[in-house]
């Protein structure tokens, strides 16, 4: 009995809050002051200035790796690459994020030649800092990511 009387009057107490803090919503709106109109929010400011394709492949390689081993438990890595070559820069709008799409070779440990399609992405990394690269090897897209055949990894 006694828990059932402190269960109403915590009841009570929150809807007295409720109703306190409801009737403090119904004032007028205002416009934002100039500095909560400034604060921070100075929009998108891209320099267009992303690396070369040649500059994501050690990344892809370390990556490719890591994943291979980590979720696959395979032992699959790349040795290298070959013919790799920009095939799109900002392909859309020009106020949109620029990246630059790539695509070549990669040849892996166990002889087979195939296709990478990766972007490198300005200012993608960790909290908009630094550039990214988004890579799928054709054929080892084993989570599906960007299927089918790499395709939505490519412009």
């Amino acid at each position: 009995m006694r828990a059932l009387s402190t269960s109403l009057k915590s009841l009570r107490f929150a809807a007295v809050l409720g109703l306190m803090f409801g009737a403090l919503s119904l004032g007028e709106a205002k416009a934002a002051n100039p500095l909560e109109l400034n604060f921070w929010l100075s929009g998108p400011r891209y320099d267009g200035i992303v690396a070369d394709c040649d500059k994501a492949l050690p990344t892809i390689a370390t990556q490719f790796w890591e994943k291979e081993s980590s979720f696959w438990n395979s032992s699959l890595k790349i040795t290298g690459f070959a013919a790799v070559h920009e095939i799109a820069f900002r392909p859309w709008q020009s106020d949109n994020i620029p990246r630059r799409y790539c695509t070549g070779d990669a040849m892996l440990n166990d002889g087979k030649m195939r296709k990478v399609h990766f972007s490198i992405i300005e200012d993608g990394g960790f909290a908009g800092y630094g550039q990214n690269v988004e890579w799928c090897v054709v054929g080892l897209d084993r989570n599906w990511a960007y299927n089918p055949a790499c395709r939505a990894a490519r412009p």
